[in-house]
């Protein structure tokens, strides 16, 4: 156990001030940081959804260029005979379906 000893009553007063100044001063600071941790996630979650944005303007880009390179590499004849066959509207294959009739007549 410690002896009393006679302390001054101003150096009291300054200690004790000066632990209700740092005890006071905790909730704020510990609220400033708190915010400063929010701005810091808020930050991080808009370069996230920009990163995303462009990376599926990437890929929007990638696949309507796939598009336009199969489109261009079909061979335009072999796809009119193939949609000839398909729709059966073909002049020369209804032409010949009626001279094979009006020969089977003769």
């Amino acid at each position: 156990m410690a002896f009393p000893t006679a302390v001054n009553d101003q150096i009291t007063d300054a200690v004790t001030q000066s632990n209700v100044k740092v005890i006071g001063e905790a909730p704020a600071f510990a609220m400033g940081s708190i915010y400063q941790s929010m701005a810091h996630s808020t930050g991080i979650l808009f370069e996230n959804a920009v990163a995303a944005q462009q990376q599926q303007n990437s890929l929007s880009q990638a696949a309507a260029n796939q598009g336009v390179m199969q489109i261009y590499s079909v061979d335009t004849t072999a796809a009119a005979g193939a949609t000839e066959k398909v729709a059966q509207t073909g002049v020369s294959d209804n032409l010949t379906s009626l001279l094979t009739v009006l020969r089977a007549f003769k």
